[in-house]
């Protein structure tokens, strides 16, 4: 008799319910299926992806409904904190088998380090390979944590989750932060898992290796099945149909719109014949009067039926409409940004940075060059970009600017908390009127209300279109705009219009990212490498590594 097959792994959410403290609603009566394979999880900022994982893993609570997870759940957050003083097996949760194992290894063969040890005699074995596949096989077991760079915090939290094999592995942007390498060693643990995989990510490249997506949208999921691009084909071909049922449904309301009026004529003519022979009395009194009544029910009758069709079209158009996404798009003209071809922008003298990365010689960057500085994690991209905006000395050399130059950083703390996004707006353009800002913030989706909102209160999408308009917007115009990452915890439709903006900027860019499609999608001129030193390289050479 063959052994019986294990039970599915599944989760489920039944009239799910969750508010935040405050009492603001993230779902409401929420629906979701989720069975073996992987699952890329897309939507806006602020719809509720990451809430949705940290219920699921249980770091959260649902105020009402049901949620069941059947297996054992793993949980990778966006920020992955450790404690730098702990060693890379503690990390890893194998220290205390680890540490039996070398015990009955030097002769202490007792009973509690055999039940320590229980059936995981290859323990450091898996560990190693696991580190290995994730390209830290350089990483030694008894290192502390405080030795890795960010990206390698967050491998070593995935081979933690790996080495614990749960049957649901729930990933929250978990490229964040990678380099290239590092970014493909995690595309091939995503492409080989084999139980449920619910991922949140903005990575086009890494949803290329999904099995189905699942699209939150106004506290609802809508699946496609495939990839992200078989999903962006559906997608196109189903904002296709409802644009065009848009078109039918408003020539429908304006059809039942005249019908309604040429009723309307037809009834007052009515109405006045009827009338002028009640006056004439050519007819007997209570003849006429049930007439006049008879035509008022009909009159009444016919101006409803053409009311309640009118009412049933706008009702179709407005179904139409909101079928059809409206995920805006930044629209600006920034004319002071304009950099002349040719004109110096940045100068670098052997330049040497704080933490050893060197650009030797003379390096220019002139006109309205688009420049991507790509390296692996601690190459110090951010330390040069640091440095180039006057915020860190360097060792030697010089780094001069020759043109007004804003530098968007990773954390986005340029911003005030506590003050509105029009009065952050105002502190770096403090000649500019209250109406032209708000006029201005409008072309980055920040209209009436939305722009009295207070900084800390929006989303992170938000945050980073209120970010680069303060940058963009600010006097004097920056000529040269630097940003450092700035897909990182963006979604898609914010990518999407951080692309936008910068297609309308004229000036001088810098962008240090490891998103290569990004990169090649915003008309980069130049590409250069820092990997101890500062050297051309090409898009196609950054995509070997």
């Amino acid at each position: 008799m063959s052994p019986a097959r294990p039970a599915p792994s599944f989760v489920t959410c039944s009239a799910l319910s969750f508010d935040w403290p405050d009492g603001t609603p993230v779902f409401d009566g929420f629906q979701l299926a989720v069975g073996p394979g992987r699952t890329g999880l897309i939507g806006l900022n602020g719809c509720g992806k990451s809430t949705l994982l940290k219920l699921i893993a249980g770091e959260l609570t649902p105020s009402d409904g049901e949620l069941t997870t059947a297996g054992t759940v793993g949980y990778l957050p966006q920020t992955v904190t450790l404690d730098t003083a702990m060693r890379v097996d503690e990390a890893l949760d194998i220290h205390t088998t680890r540490a039996a194992l070398h015990a009955i290894e030097a002769g202490e063969a007792t009973e509690a380090n055999f039940a320590a040890v229980g059936d995981d005699w290859d323990v450091e074995e898996r560990a190693l390979a696991t580190l290995d596949q994730l390209g830290l096989a350089r990483i030694d077991l008894d290192r502390t944590v405080g030795q890795l760079s960010g990206g390698e915090g967050v491998l070593l939290r995935l081979a933690t989750l790996l080495l614990a094999r749960p049957d649901i592995l729930l990933l929250d942007e978990p490229t964040n932060n990678l380099d290239l390498r590092a970014r493909r060693r995690l595309y091939a643990a995503v492409e080989s898992w084999s139980g449920v995989m619910i991922l949140v990510s903005h990575d086009r490249e890494l949803l290329e290796r999904v099995d189905q997506i699942a699209d939150l949208r106004d506290g609802e999921v809508r699946w496609y099945g495939g990839n992200f691009t078989d999903y962006e084909e559906m997608l196109a071909a189903e904002q296709e149909s409802a644009e065009r049922l848009v078109r039918v449904a408003e020539a429908d309301v304006q059809r039942q719109k005249r019908e309604l009026a040429e009723a309307q004529v037809k009834l007052a003519r009515r109405k006045r014949y009827g009338q002028k022979m009640f006056e004439s009395k050519r007819e007997p009194k209570i003849v006429m009067g049930a007439r006049k009544r008879a035509a008022q029910e009909s009159a009444g009758k016919h101006r409803i039926m053409h009311a309640e069709r009118l009412a049933q079209a706008k009702e179709r158009l407005d179904q139409a409409v909101e079928a059809v996404r409206d995920d805006a798009e930044i629209r600006i003209e920034l004319p002071a940004t304009q950099v002349p071809p040719g004109r110096r922008v940045l100068t670098l003298r052997d330049l040497r940075l704080a933490h050893g990365a060197a650009a030797p010689g003379e390096w220019e960057l002139r006109g309205p060059e688009r420049i991507a500085l790509v390296g692996r994690n601690g190459s110090g991209k951010t330390t040069l970009l640091r440095t180039i905006a006057g915020e860190l000395p360097p060792v030697s050399g010089e780094s001069v600017t020759h043109v007004p130059t804003r530098f968007l950083p990773q954390r986005l703390d340029v911003l005030d908390d506590d003050r509105s996004v029009v009065e952050n707006v105002a502190r770096f353009a403090p000649q500019a009127t209250n109406n032209l800002i708000r006029a201005r913030l409008a072309h980055f989706l920040f209209r009436g209300a939305r722009a009295d909102r207070p900084a800390g209160t929006l989303s992170g999408g938000e945050r980073f279109r209120a970010t680069l308009a303060a940058l963009l917007l600010a006097e004097p115009a920056p000529q040269l705009l630097m940003l450092d990452e700035p897909t990182n915890n963006l979604d898609l439709a914010s990518v999407d219009q951080l692309r936008d903006a910068l297609d309308s900027y004229e000036g001088a860019l810098v962008v240090a990212s490891h998103d290569v499609p990004f990169l090649e999608s915003i008309g980069i001129t130049r590409w250069l490498l820092l990997d101890g030193e500062l050297r051309p390289t090409t898009a196609e050479e950054v995509r070997e590594g």
